[in-house]
């Protein structure tokens, strides 16, 4: 399922994205860098799991880094989406808090989350997951296998799949 925010990136955008997506988990950090972005850990406060802000050129994400890795990791992707569909939005400043809303409209938060989600957990990689892990497990096994793959929760995976 190709989302429309996917849909949105430039070809030289995807092409970065696809071509750290080959090893699993994805390569985050590596897509970051390759947009030129800085990522620091960083102690923020307890709600907010992640920031993004241009200054002077330089775009920085920072990672609520008391958070739990996958949650991480999905803040990281989420402030990447947030970097290629919103970059107008980045002088001021966007900070997500736990459930990944900002003083940004509701919408922009979703396309933002949807394009995370395309980002960290691409189909094609879910489907393979699938495949390996499918033998033998009930449901809930098999969706906890493929989301420690992915170093993603197992609610994301779920919303991802459109189970939840």
């Amino acid at each position: 399922m190709t989302t429309h925010e996917w849909v949105r990136l430039t070809e030289h955008q995807k092409n970065i994205i696809i071509k750290h997506q080959s090893s699993v988990p994805v390569k985050l950090g590596e897509i970051a860098k390759d947009f030129g972005l800085q990522v620091k850990l960083a102690t923020l406060p307890a709600n907010i799991s992640g920031q993004i802000k241009e200054d002077i050129n330089v775009v920085t994400i920072k990672i609520n880094r008391h958070d739990v890795k996958a949650r991480q990791r999905y803040t990281l992707a989420h402030e990447i989406a947030h970097f290629l569909l919103h970059k107008h939005l980045l002088r001021e400043g966007i900070s997500d808090d736990v459930l990944y809303r900002s003083t940004q409209s509701n919408e922009i938060e979703a396309e933002a989350n949807r394009l995370a989600s395309d980002i960290i957990m691409p189909e094609k990689v879910i489907d393979e997951l699938y495949k390996k892990h499918y033998k033998g497990k009930k449901d809930a096994q098999l969706y906890e296998s493929i989301a420690a793959e992915l170093e993603v929760s197992t609610t994301a995976l779920k919303i991802r799949l459109g189970l939840k």
